[in-house]
């Protein structure tokens, strides 16, 4: 499941690349300035973003520019109403990996993602391998110690996010944006939720609770942190 954020202040444009983007299968994430764009992107859960020139607070342009500076590989396409040749320049020789201008069709966009983000596909490529644990990423099954475990998309989803950030503790709102792209609701228990059902089918040790912030996934001993346990999660 691609993650792909989406730096856009126009609210219209915005909601139909995310819309289109998640009819597609893939979890789209908006953002309306520079600044939020940047931090965002350097948290490492994205695969590629669409990148507007014209944000507020940050331009597009300081944004793709402390991005590279700052060691990031990710695919940047830049999505803006400017279209002279000079802004098209700028845009490609300041690290982006594609260029369209406003107006522009969804297909071609959606086309254009799909290219930068092909990878390896060779089988191990498309293995996640975490102490006892399997992800096949083309087939989406589980296997725990030899065993296969039906898991649900959102399920394999969020067991992805936890096994591609061994020992990394996440917040919820973390696993809210990249498992389920919307805004976290400090209401909201449906991460605690989901996290009880990973354990129950792949292992209540794998999955710790780190109290009053996020969960830690523990793929092997050296992922391993000593922590209180917090309170068990509510059911809906």
């Amino acid at each position: 499941m691609h993650r792909i954020l989406i730096a856009e202040d126009e609210s219209r444009i915005a909601s139909f690349v995310e819309k289109g983007l998640r009819a597609e299968g893939m979890t789209p994430t908006v953002v309306g300035d520079g600044r939020a764009a940047f931090d965002y992107a350097m948290t490492g859960g994205f695969d590629l973003m669409v990148l507007d020139i014209g944000l507020p607070v940050m331009d597009g342009f300081s944004v793709l520019r402390q991005l590279r500076t700052a060691g990031s590989e990710m695919p940047v396409i830049i999505l803006t109403a400017r279209d002279s040749t000079t802004d098209t320049v700028a845009g490609l020789e300041g690290g982006a990996d594609d260029y369209m201008a406003k107006p522009f069709r969804f297909e071609e966009l959606l086309a254009r993602i799909r290219l930068r983000l092909r990878e390896d596909r060779s089988p191990d490529s498309m293995l996640l391998r975490q102490g006892g644990l399997t992800l096949d990423l083309r087939t989406h099954r589980a296997t725990v110690d030899g065993r296969t475990v039906e898991l649900s998309a959102r399920e394999f989803a969020l067991a992805e996010t936890f096994m591609r950030h061994p020992g990394q503790v996440l917040s919820r709102e973390q696993l809210l944006s990249r498992v389920w792209g919307y805004d976290f609701d400090p209401g909201s228990n449906v991460v605690d939720v989901y996290v009880r059902y990973l354990r129950r089918k792949l292992g209540g040790e794998r999955f710790h609770t780190v109290r009053g912030v996020g969960y830690r996934f523990v793929g092997d001993e050296s992922d391993a942190v000593e922590e209180p346990v917090g309170p068990a999660p509510r059911a809906d």
